[in-house]
């Protein structure tokens, strides 16, 4: 389906700020951003809620406009805006699921929880990745990849298995055992830090 005059108009609006044009762009597509949220969590057998709802599709609405509408600007027309904006917003909420995952598997945060202002938010996300990717480098190779494609890539048992040929039944057990070993990993890295912190000499002003 080609793109409509009307979506032509539309784009063209919000990327030049144009008065009342992200309120009109937020109108029309919220419905299907909605749709892609719960159809992305049917199909990973992630449990909605009202505020993950929520919090999904604002994430796909700050990552839209993020530097300057960068990802409205690399439209091309191709296909039709809702196309476009089906596949931009799927990759988004499933990076975002799988970053909940991974962070209410390390302990980080509650999945459910609304997230911070935008800018806390992806701070917090950026230190999340960091310390997760610093954590996969203590592991064999192997099995850090299977811990990456869930966590991070946000495959599913079927997708790991049939990419890494290994058995779709041993994913579990691997996934339950590896985040034992990272957990433990952590804890041993906040002592460390905390014991350095608190044998540093205090600062008189």
């Amino acid at each position: 389906m080609a793109l409509t005059e009307f979506d032509r108009s539309l784009l063209s609006r919000c990327v030049a700020n144009h008065p009342d044009a992200w309120r009109d762009f937020v109108d029309r597509f919220l419905g299907l951003f909605l749709h892609v949220v719960h159809h992305t969590a049917q199909s990973r057998s992630v449990p909605m809620s009202k505020d993950l709802e929520d919090d999904l599709c604002a994430e796909v609405f700050v990552r839209l406009v993020e530097n300057d509408y960068a990802i409205l600007r690399r439209f091309r027309g191709h296909s039709s805006l809702a196309t476009y904006l089906t596949v931009v917003s799927r990759r988004i909420i499933v990076t975002e699921m799988a970053r909940r995952r991974m962070a209410e598997a390390m302990g980080h945060v509650d999945g459910h929880t609304p997230p911070a202002a935008p800018v806390g938010e992806a701070q917090r996300r950026m230190e999340d990745r960091e310390e997760v990717e610093h954590l996969l480098g203590s592991l064999p190779p192997r099995d850090a990849e299977i811990l990456r494609r869930y966590h991070l890539d946000g495959q599913s048992y079927a997708e790991i298995s049939r990419d890494m040929g290994i058995p779709e039944n041993s994913i579990g057990p691997t996934l339950s055992r590896l985040r034992q070993i990272l957990n433990a990993k952590r804890d041993w890295s906040q002592r460390d830090r905390a014991t350095q912190d608190g044998g540093k000499p205090a600062v008189r002003s």
